[in-house]
Formats: C-alpha cells, structure tokens, sequence
C-alpha cells in the first residue's frame, strides 16, 4: 500500500514541479508587456487573457502536489491536538462524503466544457479578436483526475494511520520554513539573538 502512495505521490509532485515553470513564464510575459507597452508603445491585445490562463493552469495543475504535501489550507485549531487515528477517521470521512464527490463532479463538468469548447474553437469574448480558450479549457478535467487520483493516495494514508496509529511519513519537499525551524537550521539560539541584539542597538562590545 505504501509503495501506491509514493507512486501516486511522485506523479502529483512531478506534475506540480513541471507546471510551476508557468511562474517564470508568467513573469517573464509581464515583464515584456511592461516593455512593450511603456518603452515601444506597442502593447499586446492578448496580454491580459494569456497571463490568467497561464494563471489558471498553473492554479489547477497545482492542487495535486499540493494535496500530497499536505499543503492545503484547513482550519486544524482542534484537528491538531486530536490522536491520529481520530485525525484519519475525520479524513476518512470528509473525503467519502466531500472530496470525491466534488472532485469526480468536476471531472465531469469539466470533460462537458472542454469538449465544448474544443468542438466550437472557443475565443475569447472580451475583444473582437480574442485569443483561444480552448486549450485552457481542456485542463479543467486533467486538473480534476490527476486530483482524483492523489485522492486515492490520500485515503490509502488514512487506511495505514488507522492500521499502525500513526501518519506514514511524506516526501519532503520545498517548504515554508518557521522561525524555530530557521534557528535549529542555522544553530542559533535565543541568547545569542540577545547578545547580537545588544552589540549592534548599544554598541556593546562582543563578549
């Protein structure tokens, strides 16, 4: 079962990780934009569409990795103190009653509009000459089976907390970094903090 969840986690991540660079596309067509517009006086009339469905993408394609790190946003004030095994029957539950059905209905949904939209070539509709929707439109049901399957992995976690009594560990991976995790990595203290803290607001000689 384990080895199911690494597997399925590796190809979230992998999805995650390859769609990321949009980032640097994004930003590298703003940047150019903001050339083209104010140096050039030549602005482009796509810019404003191009970079939210660079956007949106980027947005779906994420849901995955970030599900399988864990990363979602939940309100855990009371989750947290809870046993594992009243953590994972909770999971358990609000992925039956919630998750699948949500996800499955946007897979659905979603096959329904990409056909559509590829079969009519949509444009888009805020200008006479709109780039193509088509393409971005197709991403909402791959968006929605990669989720669907990471979901699978998800369930299998809270199978495995509730055999053992404990969460099998993740993939570590980019993350936000606390303030304590920061001291524990670079071997500094709170006193030291205080000491530096002297030095340089009273101009007290190091020790």
């Amino acid at each position: 079962m384990i080895r199911i969840i690494r597997f399925i986690d590796r190809i979230s991540t992998f999805v995650g990780q390859a769609f990321a660079w949009l980032i640097v596309i994004l930003t590298v067509h703003v940047c150019w934009e903001v050339a083209a517009r104010y140096l050039w006086n030549q602005p482009s009339a796509w810019a404003f569409d191009m970079q939210m469905m660079y956007y949106g993408i980027l947005f779906m394609m994420a849901g995955a990795y970030t599900l399988a790190k864990n990363g979602h946003v939940r309100g855990d004030i009371l989750y947290g103190f809870l046993p594992p095994r009243v953590q994972a029957t909770l999971d358990l539950i609000l992925y039956i009653v919630f998750f699948f059905p949500g996800v499955i209905a946007l897979v659905w949904a979603g096959w329904y509009y990409a056909g559509y939209s590829i079969a009519i070539r949509e444009h888009s509709s805020l200008m006479a000459n709109g780039p193509p929707i088509y393409p971005f439109k197709a991403f909402i049901p791959i968006a929605g089976a990669v989720l669907l399957v990471q979901g699978v992995a998800e369930v299998l976690r809270c199978v495995l907390c509730l055999q053992r009594g404990a969460w099998p560990s993740r993939a570590e991976d980019v993350e936000e970094v606390d303030v304590d995790k920061l001291k524990k990595m670079v071997h500094v203290k709170d006193e030291d903090i205080a000491k530096l803290d002297r030095y340089v607001t009273s101009g007290e000689p190091r020790a």
